[in-house]
C-alpha cells in the first residue's frame, strides 16, 4: 500500500500547529479536539501501584536489578534524549502482611509468593526487620521522589483472627469484634515502626480489602466484612489513631467492584457503601470520624467491558459521589481480569500494545466518566503468566530477569506527567470520523497535559480548538508497538499521532 506524507496546519488562538503524519493512501482521518478550560472536574491526587506480592523477594535481589526496577516505577528523571527513565508513580501501596509467611505451609496458602510476613511476632513483640524486601522498595520510592505512601491490609494479623489463619472460613468475617481495638492498636504501631525503620510515613492506611468476597479458598490473605463490621473497625482505628497522634488518613472502601459503592448488589449488607459510610443519617456513618479520609475507594474489576456498560456504571458512580458534598472517589486497584466481554482476556502475559491500549482505555474512562481523583494499579511486579503486572520477573526469590511491558509505559503516559494537584478540564473529540479517539486534558497552574489514545488502524490528524486560551505544546511522549514513552520535542509545532498508540502532549498556557 502506498504511504503518503501529509502535513496539516491547525490554528490554536494565534498559534499554528503543524502535524506531520504518515497516512495510508485513501485512509486520512481528521479530528478536532476542543478544550474548554472553564469546565473543570476532579483534582488529581495520585497514580500508584502495589508492592504485593513480588517485592518481598525482589527487594532482596542484587542491587543493580532492584535499582533498575525501582527506576522504572518511580523515577521522574530523563535520559539525554529526553525520554523518561521511569513512569514517576506518585503513590506507592505497601502490603502490611498478616503473618502467613511466618506460618509457612501451615498457613494453608499453598503459593509461597502469596503469603506475607507480619511485623508482629507470635509472642506479641514486633520485629521491624521483617518485610525487608518491601521496606527496601519503600525507601527506593522515597529516594526517587514519590511523595505519597499507603499501607493496606488484606487480613488482620493471624494472632487476631478467629481461625488463626490469614484467610477466612465459610465466607464469614475472620476477626471478632473484641479484637477490633487490638487490630487498631497494631496498625498505629505499624505506622510508627515503619517510619522508624524506613523514614517513610504512611499518608494513608487502608484496613479493608474487597470485603465482598468470601476469601475462603486459601489463595491469598483476605478477610470478608459486611458494612457494619467495617464501620466497627474504622471506629476503633479512628479512636486509636487519635489517641496515639497518628496522622495517617484512613481510607474507606476498596470495594471489589465499583457497583458495590452505589448499588445493593448480590452481597447482602455489603453494597451501597457511599451512602452507608458517608451519609450522616446512616447507622454505619463514619465519614465524620477523626482521621477518616473524605474518600471512597473501589476497584474497577468486572466493569470495564463493553464500553457502553462501563460508562453507564461510572456515570452512576459519579452521580452518587457528587451527591455527598466534599467526597472524592479513588480507583484503588485494577489489573486485567476475566474475558472482558471478549475484548481482552486476562490470561497470559501480554508485553505488547494490545493490553496497553486496553489498560489506557480503562484509565481514561475512570478519569473522565467516574471522575476518579486517583488511579492505582494492582501488582507493580508480577511473576505470573497473567495480565497483572507492569513489570514481569522470573519466579525466583533471590535473582532473575525482569521484563517491561507496554502496560507499564501506557500507565506512564498518565502517571509520569499528570502531577498531584492537577485539575481535569473538559476535552472532547468533535469529529465523527474519529469517534474512537479517547482524549483527556489536565491543567496544573499554567502547565497543560493532554493524553490521546488512538486505537484506530489509521493515523489521525488532530486539530485543536482552545477557545480564548493561548496554548503552546512543547513535547510529546509516545507509547506504541515500537515505542516506550519516546520523547519528541515539538519544534516548529510539528507532531505525530500514529495509529494504535497512546501519546501525551505537554505544554503551557501563554
Amino acid at each position: 500500500m502506498m504511504i503518503l506524507s501529509t502535513t496539516k496546519k491547525i490554528l490554536l488562538t494565534g498559534i499554528t500547529l503543524a502535524f506531520n503524519v504518515s497516512l495510508a493512501s485513501g485512509q486520512n482521518k481528521e479530528a478536532t479536539i476542543s478544550i474548554d478550560f472553564s469546565k473543570t472536574y476532579q483534582t488529581i491526587s495520585n497514580f500508584g501501584a502495589s508492592d504485593a506480592w513480588s517485592c518481598q523477594f525482589v527487594g532482596n535481589w542484587p542491587d543493580d536489578k532492584r535499582n533498575k526496577i525501582a527506576d522504572l516505577l518511580f523515577s521522574a528523571d530523563t535520559y539525554a534524549d529526553g525520554s523518561p527513565k521511569g513512569i514517576g508513580l506518585s503513590l506507592w501501596r505497601f502490603n502490611i502482611g498478616a503473618g502467613s509467611a511466618q506460618q509457612g505451609n501451615e498457613s494453608g496458602i499453598k503459593d509461597e509468593w502469596r503469603r506475607a510476613e507480619s511485623f508482629l511476632n507470635a509472642d506479641g513483640t514486633y520485629n521491624w526487620q521483617n518485610q525487608a524486601g518491601q521496606v527496601w522498595f519503600l525507601k527506593a520510592a522515597k529516594k526517587r521522589g514519590v511523595k505519597q505512601f499507603l499501607g493496606f491490609t488484606n487480613s488482620p494479623p493471624v494472632q487476631f483472627t478467629i481461625n488463626k489463619k490469614a484467610y477466612a472460613s465459610g465466607g464469614k468475617v475472620n476477626v471478632a469484634a473484641g479484637q477490633y481495638d487490638a487490630f487498631a492498636t497494631y496498625l498505629a504501631k505499624v505506622v510508627k515502626g515503619v517510619e522508624q525503620v524506613s523514614k517513610v510515613k504512611f499518608d494513608y492506611i487502608s484496613p479493608i480489602n474487597e470485603p465482598q468476597w468470601d476469601w475462603s479458598d486459601g489463595g491469598q490473605e483476605g478477610c470478608p466484612y459486611n458494612n457494619t463490621e467495617i464501620a466497627g473497625i474504622i471506629r476503633s482505628i479512628s479512636k486509636a489513631f487519635e489517641a496515639k497522634k497518628i496522622g495517617s488518613k484512613i481510607l474507606v472502601g476498596e470495594a471489589g467492584s465499583i457497583n458495590y459503592l452505589f448499588a445493593a448488589g448480590d452481597k447482602p449488607r455489603k453494597g451501597n457503601q457511599i451512602n452507608d459510610f458517608f451519609k450522616p443519617r446512616s447507622a454505619n456513618y463514619i465519614g465524620g470520624l477523626p482521621g477518616v479520609s473524605k474518600t471512597i475507594a473501589a476497584h474497577s474489576y468486572f466493569t470495564t467491558s463493553p464500553m457502553e456498560t462501563a460508562i453507564k456504571a461510572r456515570k452512576a458512580l459519579a452521580d452518587n459521589v457528587t451527591a455527598i458534598k466534599g467526597l472524592d472517589y479513588w480507583q484503588s486497584e485494577y489489573c486485567i481480569l476475566g474475558d472482558n466481554a471478549g475484548e481482552m482476556d486476562g490470561n497470559k502475559r501480554d508485553l505488547g500494545i494490545d493490553a496497553a491500549l486496553y489498560l489506557a482505555s480503562v484509565i481514561h474512562t475512570d478519569l473522565t466518566v467516574a471522575n476518579a481523583s486517583a488511579w492505582q494499579w494492582w501488582t507493580a511486579i508480577s511473576a505470573y503468566d497473567y495480565k497483572d503486572g507492569l513489570i514481569y520477573i522470573d519466579k525466583n526469590k533471590t535473582d532473575g530477569n525482569f521484563y517491561t511491558s507496554k502496560m507499564l509505559w501506557a500507565m506512564g503516559n498518565y502517571s509520569r506527567f499528570i502531577k498531584s494537584g492537577s485539575v481535569r478540564v473538559n476535552a472532547e473529540v468533535s469529529s465523527s470520523a474519529s469517534k474512537s479517539l479517547l482524549v483527556s486534558a489536565f491543567r496544573n497552574g499554567k502547565n497543560i497535559v493532554m493524553v490521546i489514545i488512538n486505537p484506530n488502524a489509521d493515523d489521525v490528524i488532530a486539530g485543536f480548538n482552545t477557545g480564548n486560551a493561548k496554548v503552546q505544546f512543547t513535547a510529546s511522549y509516545l507509547t506504541s508497538l515500537a515505542d516506550e514513552l519516546r520523547s519528541h520535542k515539538i519544534e516548529n509545532s510539528k507532531e505525530i499521532i500514529p495509529s494504535r498508540s497512546i501519546i501525551t502532549l505537554t505544554g503551557f498556557i501563554k
